[in-house]
């Protein structure tokens, strides 16, 4: 019965080379996992062409407006009180287009109200004219250049085109269209989506 032969040593030049080597197949296996789990993350590209804006709205007060971004584009959302919505009526007669008969809104938001819920509104912030940003004037005290009975709505102080609480433009304005309303959808009390709206084409 022979014995065992006692191991020898390794050889050091061995052993640096297999040291060598094992940390040259980690370092390639982390240049192949990074790119691949950057690939799977959406790009800063990738959402500047559309991805959807998840937004919590559940502490926008009535009469309050927030501003989100979709696509590089700043996105309103405005909780309407009942006397803004009460004023949309008023102002009929002066708009150029009231019944939204343009396609500037996805279908659902083709309505008096141009939004899924009556109190909230959802816009694109852009004017219809030259891509200015309008400003806010909700109030009377904020009517300088409206017209003296102004109900309250946007305007544009590049080129004067005023839009009403809806978005909707008034006649002889600049803007040729009423404001653009996104897709979106509610996917809970309190909380939209912004860029999707569920619907398949």
């Amino acid at each position: 019965m022979t014995a065992c032969a006692a191991a020898s040593p390794m050889d050091p030049r061995r052993r640096q080379l297999l040291v060598a080597t094992s940390a040259a197949g980690a370092a390639a296996g982390l240049g192949i996992a990074i790119p691949l789990v950057a690939s799977l993350m959406p790009s800063e590209r990738a959402k500047a062409a559309g991805a959807p804006v998840e937004v919590d709205i559940s502490r926008l007060a009535p009469g309050e407006m927030m501003t989100v971004e979709w696509r590089g584009k700043p996105v309103w959302i405005i909780h309407r009180t009942p006397e803004m919505l009460a004023s949309l009526k008023q102002v009929d007669q002066q708009l150029a287009d009231p019944e939204s008969r343009e396609p500037q809104q996805p279908e659902y938001a083709t309505n008096e109200f141009r939004s899924i819920k009556p109190e909230i509104m959802v816009a694109i912030g852009i004017c219809t004219h030259l891509g200015c940003s309008p400003t806010e004037k909700f109030k009377h005290g904020d009517a300088q250049g409206m017209q003296a009975d102004w109900q309250g709505g946007f305007f544009c102080p590049c080129h004067g085109s005023q839009f009403d609480l809806a978005g909707r433009v008034y006649n002889g304005m600049p803007a040729p269209t009423n404001l653009e309303i996104p897709p979106h959808q509610y996917l809970a009390e309190g909380r939209l989506t912004i860029g999707e709206d569920g619907k398949t084409t």
